[in-house]
C-alpha cells in the first residue's frame, strides 16, 4: 500500500508539474540553501529507492564546492532525484554513480551533476526521444518498469528555465550517463567539506583521483 501510494503521488506531482510547464505557470522560487544538506536528502532518497536491489550506489563530490548557494533548491533536488530514480530503475547489476562538480564563473558557479549507470542503456535512435513528454522508449522490454515518461521532460524544462542544459551519453546494453549543468549564485565560498591531511585518505576519493585541480581549491 505504501509503495503504491508513493508511486501514485509521484505520478500526480509529475502531471501537475507538466500542466504548469505547458501553461507557462511554472515559477522558480530561488532562495539561499546549503548544497550539502540538499545532497544528503538526495542520497538518502536514492538509498531508499535502491532498497534491497543488489547494485552499488556511489557518490563522488568535490568537497571544495561552495556550500551556501542561491537558487531553487526544490527544483534542483527534483531534477537530480529524477535522474537517480531512472538510473536505479533501469540498472539490474553493477551500480550507479552520482558525481557533483562546480566551476567558477563571474556570476557564481556552474553546478554540475552527472549520473552514470551500468543499466540497459538507450539505443542511438531513441536518445532524441527520451526528453519528450510521455515518452518511454523500448516499451516492450521495459513494460514491467513503472513511470509516466514525464520525469526527463520535466527535468529538461526546469533546467532550461534555470538557464542550464542537460544531455545524455548512452550505449545500448552497457549504460547511460546523464549530465546537468545549472548556473547558481554563491552566497559564501566556504567549501561544503574540509578534509584535513587529505593525502592520507586518497582511497576515499578513488573516483576523483584524476582531478587534483578543483577551481575552488586553495592555491
Amino acid at each position: 500500500v505504501y509503495i503504491a501510494g508513493r508511486n501514485l503521488l509521484g505520478i500526480i506531482n509529475d502531471l501537475l508539474d507538466f500542466s504548469k510547464i505547458e501553461s507557462g505557470r511554472m515559477e522558480l522560487r530561488p532562495d539561499t540553501y546549503q548544497l550539502l544538506s540538499m545532497l544528503n536528502d538526495v542520497i538518502q532518497m536514492a538509498m531508499a529507492r535502491k532498497g534491497q536491489k543488489q547494485i552499488e550506489f556511489m557518490v563522488d563530490c568535490d568537497p571544495n564546492i561552495p556550500n551556501l548557494l542561491y537558487g531553487d533548491e526544490l527544483r534542483i533536488r527534483q531534477i537530480v532525484t529524477n535522474l537517480l530514480t531512472n538510473a536505479i530503475k533501469f540498472t539490474k547489476e553493477g551500480g550507479v554513480l552520482l558525481r557533483v562538480r562546480g566551476r567558477k564563473e563571474t556570476y557564481g558557479i556552474n553546478l554540475l551533476f552527472s549520473v552514470t549507470d551500468s543499466g540497459i542503456g538507450i539505443k542511438k535512435e531513441n536518445t532524441s526521444k527520451i526528453f519528450h513528454s510521455f515518452s518511454q522508449v523500448d516499451t516492450k522490454k521495459n513494460r514491467a518498469i513503472e513511470g509516466t515518461g514525464l520525469g526527463l521532460s520535466i527535468s529538461k524544462q526546469l533546467v532550461k528555465q534555470m538557464g542550464g542544459f542537460i544531455f545524455v551519453d548512452s550505449e545500448y546494453g552497457k549504460g547511460s550517463a546523464f549530465t546537468v549543468v545549472i548556473p547558481q549564485k554563491v552566497m559564501d565560498y566556504k567549501p561544503l567539506a574540509k578534509i584535513e591531511e587529505n593525502e592520507k585518505y586518497r582511497i576515499l576519493t578513488y573516483f576523483n583521483l584524476e582531478e587534483n585541480n578543483s577551481p575552488f581549491a586553495a592555491k
